[in-house]
């Protein structure tokens, strides 16, 4: 397990270079990490610097250059590579969405029939996502659990988004579960 502290801007940059480079699988360049962020590229730069001290990124040097996660990287994000992932169901506004994978779901909030939550932790890009978006990830491959609701609000440094659940059903459409 990592001891790395890194600060909610370094935490931010390293996930959506992992993100990037999940997408490309090649070294990732500064300015596209800097669109995706918001940021100059400038101060992504000076970050990867740090990044690299903590031995979290590494340079690829050449026209084709750029930055790579390492597997410290993974691990200071708690972020598990799996060869395998089970694929979840993940749709965007109805759309199907491939690339994004489910890794987590946290019922924040079951609690409160009225204020019902979940936070859904993603492996993949977020920055397509808005506040007011449908979202409807599932059925889960063990208990068939479907929750569909809408975007309240997205964490980025944590990859998580946070929804109002509208609609939680297990084992979805009358599926019976695996366990």
């Amino acid at each position: 397990m990592s001891s790395i502290e890194l600060t909610p801007s370094q935490k931010t940059i390293l996930q959506e270079l992992i993100n990037l480079f999940r997408e490309s699988e090649s070294a990732v360049k500064g300015e596209e990490i800097a669109e995706k962020v918001d940021r100059n590229p400038g101060t992504i730069r000076n970050q990867m610097q740090s990044l690299k001290a903590l031995q979290l990124v590494e340079g690829v040097p050449g026209p084709k250059g750029g930055y790579k996660p390492t597997a410290t990287a993974y691990d200071a994000l708690k972020i598990q590579e799996m060869d395998q992932a089970a694929d979840v169901p993940f749709r965007h506004n109805g759309e199907l969405i491939t690339g994004a994978n489910v890794q987590e779901i946290d019922l924040t909030s079951v609690h409160h029939p009225e204020l019902c939550r979940a936070e859904i932790k993603l492996q993949g890009s977020m920055s397509e996502f808005t506040e007011g978006d449908s979202i409807s990830v599932g059925p889960t491959p063990l208990s068939k659990l479907l929750i569909e609701g809408s975007l309240e609000g997205k964490d980025n440094t944590n990859n998580t988004l946070i929804l109002t659940i509208d609609n939680m059903a297990a084992p979805a459409g009358g599926e019976e579960p695996l366990h």
